[in-house]
């Protein structure tokens, strides 16, 4: 006869899942409020998730129980801190957009502000774990509320985005399961800690060990495929500008920077057996990639005449920027990977904010409204709008003393320390390729008069509270030398806890 089975609740330490659960609650609760009274407007709802999304920070913050908890998948180290900080921080500067002054038809609806919730929840499960089923409930949860959240901007061309968005998740998705699949049948685990510590004592990554390694690699190009497309790696990057242009521009900037964040504490925690391993064609696949990821999309910015479309090519070069630190591997390019992040979620969301705020309703499916035409003479009509705009695109050049700039910096140099400076270089020169693209719309703002004819209202859609967390990341973007190093020490801290 079975016993039955006694587990104490201590055992599971449930702290550990408690600022997921406090965005699980805060999603339901929104749903509860809407159906027992339609009539509220969208900035209580608004307000709520800023409230949850705060309460869920500072459960995380005062956390200091066991990290590991819920039968060891959950894994609340130092990374996971540090990254559900970063995710829960730009969420809630991303949601301030949603006080616009037009009313659309997304912001209509309290659905979306709850798939919002789930969605952040769903990425903290993500970066809080290194089991990969409990990774792949993360990824798929954040993923579907995403596709839903894009396809209710209700416009065909938003339907198409999300048709695009939902195929490709689709196939990122069957690779990570196929992966995780190959790698349960080598090690007998889905946790990447005992998975790396079998490869590593079983010697699978070494060419003699034949047909072990040889599978390895199989269910490795599985896995790097699947976070190829979450990452927006090239070549798996083809989605992105159709994506973000059928998305509204509030949306397009949180996808440049917050699923992104997950999936790169992902790819941190499943590289690092491979990247520390000294596997020749594993080391050429990631470094490859990486520089393919850095250049090409540059390249086809260069050719863009819309703005929305150049910062889609951008956020992907950046991910490669970003992903060079993974490759990299060390201590300090960790760092670097969560400084170069911060620093781009505040100068990425000055950017689409931007946009967002010049947004009006005058136009039609498939005619953007952020043509460089369109913001031609700028300076002429609004100075003070051009000048902020201008700011941003200036900022993610890399040009001191913006935010940015440092971020490069700081991963330049742990290219440099780590003997990569064939990638150090290719770094600049990219950072230098951008600097054309992003001055262009800079030159129609400022050096062009207004084209005849066109439309001359800008910042329809500011209100005062979105006006006022621009306003913030401009601050953020011009001080940023006063907070680099406080904020590099925060990090450091964080990841050297982690053991990374």
């Amino acid at each position: 006869m079975l016993e039955p089975i006694s587990i104490s609740l201590e055992s599971l330490n449930l702290g550990t899942l408690a600022p997921m659960v406090i965005a699980i609650i805060g999603a339901i609760s929104i749903l509860l409020t809407d159906l027992f009274n339609k009539n509220k407007h969208k900035s209580l709802y608004v307000m709520l998730v800023i409230l949850f999304l705060v309460f869920d920070l500072f459960t995380l913050l005062a956390f200091t129980g066991e990290e590991r908890g819920l039968f060891d998948i959950m894994l609340l180290d130092g990374i996971a801190i540090l990254s559900q900080c970063i995710i829960i921080g730009g969420s809630i500067l991303f949601i301030f957009l949603g006080l616009s002054k037009l009313r659309f038809q997304d912001f209509r609806h309290a659905e979306y502000f709850a798939l919002y919730l789930f969605m952040v929840a769903g990425f903290q499960f993500m970066v809080s774990s290194d089991s990969l089923i409990l990774i792949f409930v993360g990824l798929e949860t954040a993923s579907l509320a995403l596709y839903t959240m894009i396809a209710m901007h209700n416009r065909m061309v938003s339907i198409e985005a999300a048709i695009k968005y939902f195929t490709m998740g689709a196939l990122a998705a069957a690779f990570f399961v196929f992966g995780s699949m190959i790698f349960y049948a080598i090690t007998g685990s889905l946790e990447l800690a005992q998975i790396s510590q079998v490869l590593s004592e079983q010697n699978y990554l070494s060419a003699d060990n034949f047909s072990n390694y040889i599978m390895v690699l199989v269910g490795f190009v599985f896995m790097f495929a699947a976070l190829g497309f979450k990452l927006s790696l090239f070549p798996f990057h083809t989605w992105v500008p159709d994506v973000y242009s059928g998305s509204t521009s509030a949306l397009a900037g949180f996808m440049s920077v917050i699923p992104k964040m997950a999936g790169f504490v992902v790819a941190l925690r499943f590289f690092d057996v491979f990247v520390h391993s000294g596997d020749t064609i594993v080391h050429f696949m990631l470094y490859i990639t990486v520089i393919l990821t850095m250049t090409i999309p540059n390249l086809i910015a260069l050719q863009q005449t819309d703005i929305k479309r150049m910062l889609a090519y951008s956020s992907v070069s950046n991910a490669g920027m970003a992903m060079a630190a993974v490759l990299i591997g060390t201590h300090q390019a960790t760092n670097a990977l969560f400084l170069y992040w911060v620093l781009f979620t505040v100068t990425n969301f000055g950017a689409f904010g931007m946009l967002w705020l010049n947004r009006g309703k005058e136009y039609k499916d498939y005619n953007s409204p952020y043509t460089f035409k369109k913001f031609s003479g700028l300076a002429q009509i609004s100075p003070f709008t051009a000048s902020i705009l201008g700011l941003f695109l200036f900022a993610l050049t890399g040009l001191p003393p913006f935010a940015l700039f440092w971020g490069k910096m700081y991963l330049v140099s742990s290219a440099v320390n780590a003997g990569e400076i064939a990638l150090a270089v290719i770094i600049v020169l990219n950072s230098a390729i951008a600097a054309y693209y992003y001055l262009r719309p800079i030159s129609y703002m400022f050096l062009r008069d207004p084209e005849e004819g066109a439309n001359t209202r800008f910042m329809q859609n500011a209100s005062t509270p979105m006006k006022s967390v621009v306003g913030f990341a401009v601050f953020l973007a011009i001080t940023s030398i006063f907070y680099v190093q406080p904020l590099l020490d925060v990090i450091s801290y964080y990841v050297s806890s982690a053991g990374f």
